[in-house]
């Protein structure tokens, strides 16, 4: 992996937009070096590149296969101490700012505005000797089973993120999603026990992705829900599966996923609006997607891999804006999703105990 991080801080120093990245359980580390600081936008999903969309879908950066050079590395697991205990620097002002958003969704819910709303908060943290390469090699070794990227442009900004979430993958008129909701903390028991409220709450984004490609697909494979453990979380995953209709292409389907009730609600539109209304912060990226557009780096084949931005953080300044957010239906409790937020918030502030970093609440 040394080679391609050389060419990265190369990339850093003529301030030029490149993208790190590593597919789950994938043995490869990609990298695409534009050959120039230009921004590049989506206009049709017909490109081919690494495509780097907003929450929005306002904002849709695309580093170009054409403008780029490739590289692929393989990579093997290192043995390296992996400390357990959290690092945790959330503010009690954070708390009782997070816990009154959640009680204002419950009660639109309460009040049948929507089904189910998805709340987030932003942590911002101060950085010293913060070494970005660093970070994004530790994350690939934390968390193999996740998608882990590290991606700047001088005109978008720089993220580094472990996603857990696939939004998409189209391979010709074949394509793959999952459904994901449901959060616990490992506790390293053999047996993971599911609450109500996780159950229902995936069993909302399962129903709402299958119906809402009904539309574009001429068949739907569907699996039993099941225990997934990205890091040191648990939750509950369905893998859903078929074929497009003709005349469905990936932009058509990338429009009916995005964004899903996982990131967002149920329904989409009215849970979207009291997110972008009661935040009263950008989410920008985090909870857009990313990956692979109309091009699989690994294999030299024409399909897309596309993946949802979270436990991720956007690096500025010398700070870290980490972004954290939970899964509200009528079932929930606010004290129980802050602390969820606590744990996912875990994800990545424990790389910051690999990397030469002092950190400190901003």
């Amino acid at each position: 992996m040394k080679i391609i991080l050389q060419k990265a801080t190369v990339q850093l120093k003529k301030n030029l937009p490149f993208v790190l990245y590593k597919k789950p359980n994938n043995t490869n580390v990609i990298g695409l070096f534009q050959n120039n600081d230009e921004l590049f936008l989506v206009k049709d999903f017909t490109e081919k590149g690494f495509v780097f969309t907003s929450f929005d879908g306002n904002q849709n950066i695309i580093i170009p296969e054409n403008q780029s050079e490739v590289s692929s590395i393989p990579w093997t697991k290192n043995k390296f101490e992996n400390l357990e205990n959290e690092v945790n620097f959330s503010s009690k002002l954070d708390s009782t700012r997070f816990k009154n958003l959640v009680v204002k969704g419950i009660q639109a819910i309460e009040n049948e505005k929507f089904k189910k709303v998805v709340l987030s908060r932003k942590e911002t943290v101060d950085l010293v000797h913060f070494d970005l390469l660093i970070a994004f090699e530790k994350l690939v070794q934390l968390y193999p089973s996740t998608f882990v990227y590290c991606f700047f442009h001088p005109k978008v900004g720089t993220w580094l993120g472990a996603t857990p979430e696939q939004l998409l993958k189209v391979d010709n008129n074949s394509f793959q999603t999952i459904a994901l909701a449901g959060t616990q903390k490992n506790t390293d028991s053999t047996e993971v026990f599911w609450k109500k409220k996780e159950q229902e709450e995936q069993q909302i984004v399962t129903n709402y992705i299958v119906d809402t490609l009904d539309e574009a697909t001429s068949e739907v494979v569907v699996s039993k829900p099941y225990s997934l453990k990205a890091g040191s979380l648990w939750h509950i995953k369905t893998d859903i599966s078929g074929v497009l209709k003709p005349g469905f292409g990936l932009q058509k389907a990338i429009e009916l996923l995005h964004p899903t009730p996982a990131v967002c609600g149920l329904p989409k539109d009215k849970a979207k609006a009291f997110i972008l209304k009661n935040e009263n912060y950008e989410r920008t990226f985090y909870t857009g997607f990313l990956g692979e557009l109309n091009y699989d780096f690994t294999t030299d084949s024409i399909s897309s891999d596309l993946f949802v931005n979270l436990r991720c953080m956007e690096i500025c300044n010398s700070q870290a804006n980490l972004y954290m957010g939970c899964g509200i239906t009528k079932e929930s409790v606010p004290e129980k999703e802050w602390q969820e937020s606590i744990n996912k918030s875990a994800t990545m502030k424990k790389v910051f105990r690999f990397t030469t970093c002092n950190y400190a609440q901003n």
